[in-house]
């Protein structure tokens, strides 16, 4: 009987024990790109990304982002460490390099037939008591002191490239995420990404950078007789334009007569005229909008006195309306008293490098501010401000959750050790799935060693060694990234928030359960990329490894 060809011929599919291998395979090519990339010791990356730009980085979103996979597993892994960035910020590398070891630790099972249904119940049941040991040893600390916030995103830092300037970036990060914490009934919200905009200037030194209490934006004034520097300046901010009114569409005017071009030239400037006596009656210092600003507009506020600024973006205009205490107002006739900003101290204009930098500064209560950053090089500033981003995260984490666990690699160990103890007490198969993952968790103390240069076997059997003896008491040991040494994280001084860590085991074990489910991959041709399948193992060493395991 002839076979029935269901598929175009076009299509690479492949399916069961080879799928199931192939993605193993590619989950652990992705987990080795970065893997070097964990701990104080890490080595930087340098990747050329699709603009032909080079990003030089340690950190595990920022390299995996420029990567360009065809394994549909691949994908899943890099997307791993994007909603990890999204989520809390922080262990965009632990969580790819954790989520390999776990795949990893299901192909022996694989290889003996177990079905995946079993190995993935091993691992959800160590998921629960793994989150379950998490609380247990998290500890709480006093958000309201900022030495022990400091603490806590210098040890994020540590393992950064701006490690060298810890004290200035953690103070820097600790000031702008308090800057913009708002408190309402009992809720803090904390919102950075919008509200705390970095702004990189190269040139200078790094330890020029600064917090500023209010904004700054890349923006000069109009007119050369406008006033550069205002103290307490009222502000209005505007976001519809001081000029005459353009047609959305085409428009024809037939004009017969000389007087009535005349009065169509009167009726625009009259227009302007009006909005600009609606803007003076109020007495305004700085006049900023979204839209552009006429000449016209601008001889009536030089004549008076206003300083004017054009074309703000939209997200700069939020900040300083958040900044100095201003109302953004959509038309010239619906301005009140009560929109106009006189929250700021300082208005100024100031010339740094080639380029005019307005700076809103020395406000009364801010809600909104600009970190500052200078450095050599946009390579340098761009790796900083990464880092920056990272310690903001680290800081909002900390205020919005106290609870604390250990680092170096401490809190996976006693995870680990928990695990191997609990595992006596389930029956079945479930109990070597089980232990996998205790196993495939040392891989973050393993890697830390290996990172600094230790010698792996023996610091690891001394620290397996540690929680065996008192697995309550010694919970809190870890390893030293720098010296390569097992130490008591309360003596080094190393925690991650608690929301960081189970984040990181959550979607880590989540993601490998995922693709272990997955039996078939099932891919068509490209015509855009000549002929070359879209899915399928097309990473390197990922594509004949099953081949040679089965072999």
């Amino acid at each position: 009987m002839q076979n029935v060809l269901v598929l175009n011929t076009n299509t690479k599919r492949e399916s069961g024990h080879k799928a199931q291998l192939n993605n193993i395979m590619a989950a652990k090519a992705v987990a080795d790109i970065i893997r070097t990339c964990l701990g104080p010791r890490a080595m930087l990356k340098m990747v050329l990304d699709a603009m032909g730009g080079i990003v030089l980085t340690n950190d595990g979103n920022a390299i995996l982002r420029e990567v360009d996979v065809n394994h549909p597993a691949a994908k899943s892994m890099i997307d791993l460490s994007r909603s990890q960035d999204e989520n809390v910020g922080d262990g965009t590398t632990s969580v790819i390099i954790l989520a390999g070891e776990l795949l990893h630790a299901a192909e022996p099972w694989l290889e003996k037939k177990i079905h995946p249904r079993i190995i993935i119940g091993g691992y959800l049941k160590a998921l629960d008591d793994a989150l379950n040991v998490i609380d247990r040893i998290g500890v709480k600390i006093n958000q309201s002191d900022r030495a022990e916030v400091i603490k806590i995103i210098k040890a994020s830092l540590g393992t950064k490239f701006s490690n060298m300037w810890s004290d200035l970036m953690c103070n820097l990060a600790y000031d702008a995420v308090k800057t913009v914490v708002i408190e309402e009934d009992g809720r803090k919200e904390i919102d950075f990404k919008r509200y705390a905009k970095i702004e990189k200037i190269p040139g200078g030194e790094i330890n020029d950078s600064t917090v500023l209490a209010g904004v700054m934006f890349n923006k000069d004034i109009t007119h050369p007789q406008m006033r550069r520097e205002i103290r307490n300046p009222r502000i209005l901010l505007l976001d519809c334009p001081l000029e005459y009114k353009k047609a959305e569409s085409q428009m024809n005017i037939e004009v017969t007569e000389e007087g009535q071009w005349t009065q169509i030239l009167r009726l625009e400037e009259e227009y302007i005229k009006s909005m600009c006596d609606d803007i003076i009656k109020f007495k305004p210092d700085l006049v900023i909008t979204e839209k552009g600003v006429s000449d016209l507009a601008q001889h009536y506020f030089v004549k008076h006195n206003i300083t004017a600024l054009r074309r703000l973006r939209k997200t700069d205009n939020n900040r300083v309306a958040r900044a100095c205490g201003a109302t953004i107002v959509n038309r010239t006739d619906e301005i009140q008293e009560s929109d106009i900003g006189t929250g700021a101290g300082l208005f100024k204009v100031e010339k740094i490098g080639d380029e005019y930098f307005c700076f809103i500064t020395e406000c009364k209560d801010p809600k909104a501010c600009t970190v500052l950053l200078r450095g050599g090089t946009k390579d340098v500033l761009n790796e900083i401000e990464r880092n920056i981003l990272d310690a903001f995260n680290v800081a909002r984490n900390v205020l919005q959750d106290a609870r604390m666990c250990p680092g170096g690699g401490a809190t996976e160990m006693a995870i680990s050790q928990y695990l191997i103890n609990k595992s006596s007490s389930i029956q079945g198969i479930e109990q070597w799935t089980y232990r996998s993952v205790a196993t495939a968790l040392e891989v973050i103390p393993r890697t830390l060693a290996q990172n600094c240069g230790a010698k792996v076997i023996k610091v690891l059997t001394e620290l397996r060694a540690k929680h065996a003896q008192d697995p309550e008491k010694n919970a809190t040991w870890g390893i030293d990234g720098n010296k390569g040494v097992i130490v008591d994280m309360h003596t080094l001084g190393v925690w991650e928030p608690l929301a960081v860590k189970s984040e990181t085991i959550k979607t880590a074990i989540e993601a490998a359960c995922l693709l272990l489910r997955v039996d078939d991959i099932v891919s068509g041709l490209s015509k855009k990329q000549g002929g070359r399948p879209t899915g399928g193992a097309q990473m390197e060493g990922a594509e004949d490894a099953p081949e040679n395991a089965q072999d």
